[in-house]
Parts: C-alpha cells; sequence; structure tokens
C-alpha cells in the first residue's frame, strides 16, 4: 500500500483488498465491461456493427483485460451508500433514475456517441459534455481512461471518502486530490498502478506550488521489488524523502 496525501493505494486484486477494507461512503469507478467477450460472442464479420472502422477484428483488438465483465460490480451498492459505476448498463445492478450520460459532443464517431454510468444517487438524469478532442488534449495513459473534468464532475456529486476498486491510471483518485477528498484505489495491473501513483503525486505537488493542498499530507515509503529510489527536492519537501516504487 502506497499513501500519498489523502490517497491510499493498493497494488492487487480489489477481489483480495476490498474485504480488508473499512466500508465507504462514495465508490466511483470504470470497471471492465466484458466488451471483448461480448465482441466474440456477436462475431466480427463484414457484416457486423461490432468491425473496426476500416476493417478488422474488433474482438481482437479489445485489451485482453476486458475479456470479463466482473460480478462484484453487484455488490458495490452494499459497500457504500453513494455509489456511480461507468458502463453500469453491463451489470446486474438495481433500477435506478438518476443516470449520468457523457455526452462526447462529435457525431458519427466510430465509438459511442455517450457513454453511461448508473448510480444511486437520487436525481434526476444528468449530462456533461466533454468531446473526444478534449481527452486527447489531456493525455491518455491508459485505453479506457476517462476525462479528468468528467470525473471531477462525479466526486462533486458525492461526499466522503471515495473508492475505486478499478483504479487504473488514478483519475478518479486526480480528481479527488484537486477537490480536496479522500481517496482509496484499487489497481491490479503494475504499469498502471505506477502511473496513477505519479499522476496522484503531481496532483498533490501542483497543491502545494498554488497554496491550496489539503493540510493532511503524509506518505508512507514502501518496499517493492523494483526497490527505492531518490526524489526529487519538491517531492522530498511534500512527502518527507524518498519513496518506495
Amino acid at each position: 500500500m502506497e499513501r500519498i496525501g489523502d490517497a491510499e493505494l493498493w497494488l492487487g486484486d480489489c477481489l483480495d483488498i476490498l474485504p480488508t477494507l473499512p466500508r465507504v461512503d462514495a465508490v466511483i469507478t470504470d470497471p471492465p465491461y466484458g466488451m471483448r467477450a461480448f465482441g466474440i460472442t456477436k462475431g466480427a464479420s463484414a457484416n457486423s456493427r461490432w468491425d473496426l472502422k476500416g476493417g478488422g477484428d474488433w474482438a481482437a483488438a479489445w485489451p485482453e483485460w476486458d475479456g470479463e465483465a466482473p460480478p462484484i460490480v453487484g455488490t458495490f451498492p452494499e459497500i457504500a451508500g453513494q455509489v456511480i459505476v461507468w458502463g453500469g448498463q453491463f451489470f446486474p445492478l438495481p433500477m435506478a433514475r438518476g443516470w449520468l450520460v457523457w455526452n462526447k459532443i462529435i457525431r458519427n464517431w466510430s465509438s459511442s456517441e455517450c457513454e453511461l454510468a448508473w448510480t444511486n444517487i437520487e436525481q434526476p438524469v444528468r449530462a456533461f459534455d466533454y468531446s473526444h478532442g478534449q481527452l486527447a488534449n489531456e493525455g491518455k495513459q491508459h485505453p479506457t481512461q476517462k476525462p479528468l473534468p468528467l470525473m471531477k464532475w462525479c466526486v462533486e456529486k458525492t461526499t466522503g471518502a471515495v473508492l475505486d476498486p478499478f483504479m487504473g491510471s488514478g483519475t478518479t483518485g486526480v480528481a479527488c486530490a484537486q477537490l480536496g477528498r479522500k481517496f482509496i484505489g484499487i489497481e491490479i495491473e503494475e504499469r498502471y498502478f505506477d502511473i496513477a501513483v505519479e499522476r496522484i503525486t503531481n496532483a498533490y505537488r501542483q497543491q502545494r506550488l498554488f497554496g491550496d493542498e489539503p493540510q493532511s499530507i503524509a506518505r508512507a515509503g514502501h518496499q517493492r521489488r523494483k526497490g527505492m529510489h531518490a526524489v526529487d527536492p519538491l517531492e522530498a519537501a511534500i512527502f518527507g524523502g524518498a519513496r518506495g516504487r
């Protein structure tokens, strides 16, 4: 486990880690939807709507880790009072009226023109407008990375500590850092965990530079097989020394 400010980051499988954590206020996450398996079931062919634009095997092109929609997502309403699940239509979640919509603005795109998030927050359907072009300008570091403004919008709809069991490259954690919210993130793939660590560290660093950093800044270094490495003076000032990687 690695602690960065008010963020607690876990490298591992959420199936193993979630039972060790206390109940949280909110879950905000973008889990694997199982789209690879769904594409294989549909069968990619010349006449299939699942074919890649310009030809190719849609299913084979989808990331390996998205081969199954994890059933544990259906249990999230049991561990938090506020839940937002992107791709919620792919999971066995209760009926709800407060869906969230990411409107990607651009039409006739090769992928979806919008994405849906299930939520148990009692509200009408709400939409957030943000184009693919704007996301590209952010610098995408994960195949299904959500825009930072979108995830800040989600975080602002909740209160208290936020858990993301499928953290990916850490966008939910960056949003929480910028908004002064406690965050717990879990990621199973080390390469994305490392990206999340870097992005969330930088978010707290920027908060300090601009003078609005949350007060509870602490960092517990940890030992991993990569060992220890030196940090720059600014990081040392924020976190008090070298960090484990």
